[in-house]
């Protein structure tokens, strides 16, 4: 999952003199230029949004191989999150926060209220003192949220087991709410000691890997886990717009990428690596893997201000892919599940089974109507990144003239 970057439109404000003797400011110079988009960001992004559902319904363990989305997220994340540290540190986590957390709390308005009218509470748990405790998590993820297991289906509609589905990509938001908390830490030694901050997070996931560090407590197992596999990408976004990776020769970043990629993918097809086990049960591989993609991704990075023209019928629908990111990664595992159960159902018509069961086999149609679902995630609950964003919300922002927000102009005090 990754934050979507402010509006061209949004509003925003350089700070104000306050020295009474400075000259009056000429008209109109309060105000900031509109920020210009990285659209080969823009496109990075989406296509990493879109692989992860694609993987998510289809199940081939190559894929995170051909674009390992998460590390590429992650990357872009901490490289948006880099540029807005030029303001005061404070002051721009809780405006991350602010971006997040909104759209978890309204899955988990949701997700939670269907979990417990199918019986889930303190008993069904265990431990009846601190189940509401954790629940906090659904509020504040510093660690993965609960939910139940193994509840029935809804009616032929969702399937079983559909709390897990829909808790299933928590996980990035409980890691991307821990690097945006230690992002000003991280930033300060990337200053400092550049290369050593960048490559801490592999060290650790060795470390991890063969037995040199054991982590003691459950809770914060999975978190320094996540943080050892795509730390190095998140750390790399922020390097890349500290200009660090600029600084080294050109060849450098072509002659390393390989070795260090080769021996990710030695390492994982040497360690069981095959379908139903992929590069995510092997996190070493895949932090070695997806540094080495984002290394070279970012050192590519063509910084286009427009579209090239081969991508400029795809503006929309990429614009779209971006601004309701998180709304599309929250939701896309039921509606996978969703559109599943409800394609099986299919298998019930005698004429379907009978002579059409190579169409019931094939996951396209699946997709297609994932897609649908997805859509109407985005029309139903994606105005929350709106809200979230303190923009006015929005249905179907992809850019076009009719989805545009009005520009509201702001009184300030010096």
């Amino acid at each position: 999952m990754t934050t979507v970057p402010p509006s061209p439109g949004a509003p925003s404000l350089l700070p104000l003199a306050t020295d009474d003797t400075a000259p009056p400011a000429p008209p109109n110079t309060a105000e900031r230029r509109k920020p210009v988009r990285d659209r080969y960001f823009d496109l990075l992004r989406a296509v990493a949004l879109f692989r992860v559902v694609f993987y998510h319904l289809m199940g081939w363990s190559w894929l995170p191989v051909v674009f390992p989305s998460m590390g590429v997220m992650f990357a872009l994340a901490g490289n948006l999150m880099a540029r807005s540290l030029k303001r005061p540190a404070g002051q721009v986590v809780r405006s991350r926060m602010r971006r997040l957390l909104p759209p978890l709390w309204l899955l988990g308005a949701v997700g939670v209220t269907g979990m417990v009218l199918q019986g889930w509470g303190p008993d069904a748990e265990g431990h009846p003192g601190w189940w509401w405790f954790h629940l906090l998590y659904w509020i504040v993820p510093l660690s993965d949220p609960p939910y139940a297991e193994g509840l029935p289906g809804v009616h032929n509609i969702i399937g079983e087991d559909w709390a897990a589905e829909l808790a299933g990509p928590l996980w990035y938001i409980r890691a991307y709410l821990w690097y945006v908390l230690l992002s000003p830490f991280i930033l300060k030694a990337l200053k400092a000691l550049p290369w050593p901050t960048i490559l801490s997070p592999l060290a650790l996931a060795a470390a991890l890997e063969f037995g040199w560090v054991h982590i003691p407590f459950t809770r914060i197992d999975s978190t320094v886990t996540d943080f050892s596999t795509f730390g190095a990408c998140w750390i790399l976004g922020m390097a890349h717009q500290q200009g660090v990776l600029k600084k080294l020769p050109r060849y450098v970043v072509p002659s390393l990428v390989p070795f260090v990629a080769g021996y990710g993918l030695w390492y994982a097809l040497t360690h069981g690596f095959k379908a139903g086990h992929d590069l995510d049960d092997i996190p070493f591989a895949q932090s070695l893997w997806s540094f080495a993609t984002v290394m070279l991704l970012l050192h590519v990075s063509p910084s286009w201000t427009e579209w090239p023209r081969l991508l400029r019928p795809w503006d929309r629908l990429i614009t779209l892919l971006n601004s309701r990111a998180v709304t599309i990664y929250l939701w896309h595992n039921i509606c996978i599940l969703t559109a599943a159960t409800l394609w099986d159902q299919l298998w019930n018509i005698d004429v379907m089974w009978q002579h059409f069961s190579w169409l019931l086999e094939s996951p396209w149609p699946v997709l297609v109507i994932v897609w649908m679902f997805i859509c109407t995630c985005i029309v139903s609950f994606g105005w929350m990144e709106d809200v979230a964003a303190k923009r006015r919300p929005q249905m179907w922002p992809d850019g076009s003239q009719g989805s545009q927000p009005r520009v509201r102009t702001r009184s300030h005090r010096a």
